[in-house]
């Protein structure tokens, strides 16, 4: 039976457990969620206010979520969509989006710098690569909008792409860097959690199911066991609001799996061309992300799914199964034998594109709705956040509540259905590229 064994956490080893909350305490912040947002959220508001008491909440590990279990993808620069292209309509709206973009990763490396955090960070770019090149339209226009952005973007195929990737299944790929990067995104949301100041407490495995606001307006956040009673209450959990007893028509989730590989031996270093460290993003939503990492490990992820119970079992042998085929499309010699670690994670999805940023009611504030670029956007939002909780304003907060329009989820059962019928849809445009 394949165990739900995240291999980014594995390697990175647990921090010191805490324990759960008991009783109840008494908090100027309450952050709820453990991830690269709530965690940031904690760094910077014991920054703004060093004599508060600020205390964060995980339902399960802090450090060991969502966050921790994604492909590790440094995003300053989306791929820009054809309607995005110089000249065309929608290419302010793309450079507005891009100055974000390329703030939420110079925030990533000045958490990574100031906190000394080890977690792999390389600026060294990635691909938007694939397999049909009838997928990656308009390649040069695309190279133009990323320069005119600010990003170093250079043009690939044939040879010179096989070259740099080990492999020949890709026919095509513009290299994107000057901002984008890759980590490994459990050491740096551990990293994170290590170096939480001395005025942060935190509570690990502790669920919050309500908010009630008392007389006088502090908000108690009520767990199983016991209860935190807060000025102010920053959520940080994604598309799972509902978990914290609040309705929310904005975020729903996507369900990923991925595999990592044992690492590679010298023999397959050599078959590989002893490539250097690399990451690949699809062109296709349910197109296949692929790493080879700084120690020499492949990762995949080509599946994502809407769904409402977590993959196990069998469900994620069959997972685990799609991952060993397409790493052997693209690398023959793998075998089963390679494939170490097998996972499952979420990601919060909006229907626009574009996040949930918002102060919700007096005194809470949430972000959701990533959409694929969790590391630096996440960690972006986690320091607006509390700036905007602390009466805070910027230049850069004015922009991210500007684009923060995520569009309206219809009522279950209807947007299961649509959200079903949409998967399939984008599952079928990508199987060239899974």
């Amino acid at each position: 039976m394949i165990e739900n064994i995240c291999g980014w956490i594995a390697q990175a080893g647990a921090s010191s457990a805490v324990a759960p909350l008991k009783g109840t305490q008494q908090a100027d912040w309450l952050v709820i969620g453990g991830g690269f947002t709530g965690l940031t959220a904690a760094h910077t508001l014991a920054e703004l206010h060093p004599q508060s008491r600020i205390v964060i909440v995980d339902r399960q590990r802090a450090a060991q979520g969502a966050s921790a279990r994604n492909s590790g993808f440094v995003v300053a620069y989306e791929r820009p969509e054809l309607e995005e292209l110089a000249g065309r309509p929608q290419n302010e709206q793309y450079h507005r989006v891009t100055a974000i973009g390329k703030a939420a990763s110079d925030e990533v490396s000045r958490r990574v710098t100031t906190l000394g955090i080890e977690c792999d960070l390389s600026h060294d770019g990635y691909f938007f690569a694939v397999h049909d090149p009838a997928k990656l339209e308009q390649a040069e226009a695309q190279v133009r909008t990323l320069r005119e952005a600010g990003a170093s973007a250079e043009w690939l195929e044939g040879q010179a792409l096989s070259r740099r990737l080990g492999s020949s299944f890709y026919q095509a790929a513009i290299w994107c860097g000057g901002g984008n990067g890759l980590l490994q995104p459990a050491k740096y949301a551990k990293g994170l959690r290590d170096t939480l100041p001395e005025n942060v407490s935190l509570y690990e495995n502790t669920g919050i199911v309500g908010l009630e606001r008392l007389n006088g307006g502090k908000i108690r956040a009520r767990s199983h066991d016991g209860d935190i009673v807060a000025g102010q209450v920053i959520v940080c959990v994604g598309a799972f609001l509902q978990r914290v007893g609040m309705a929310d028509r904005a975020v729903f989730p996507l369900e990923l799996s991925a595999s990592l590989s044992r690492p590679l031996n010298e023999e397959e270093r050599a078959r590989l061309g002893n490539a250097s460290a690399w990451g690949v993003l699809s062109t296709r939503v349910a197109g296949a992300t692929l790493r080879l990492t700084s120690d020499q490990r492949l990762m995949i992820r080509n599946t994502v799914e809407y769904r409402h119970r977590d993959l196990a079992g069998r469900s994620l042998a069959a997972r685990r199964d799609r991952h060993l085929r397409g790493l052997q499309r693209r690398f023959p010699w793998v075998t089963d034998e390679h494939l170490q670690f097998t996972w499952t994670g979420h990601l919060s999805a909006t229907r626009s594109g574009e996040p949930r940023f918002a102060k919700l009611e007096h005194g809470v504030y949430a972000a959701a709705g990533c959409n694929g670029s969790g590391v630096a956007r996440g960690t972006l939002w986690g320091r607006l956040l509390a700036e905007m909780a602390s009466g805070g304003q910027s230049a850069l907060l004015t922009a991210v509540l500007d684009n923060a329009r995520p569009g309206w989820v219809p009522p279950r059962p209807f947007f299961d259905i649509g959200a079903a019928i949409r998967m399939h849809y984008e599952a079928r445009r990508a199987e060239t590229e899974s």
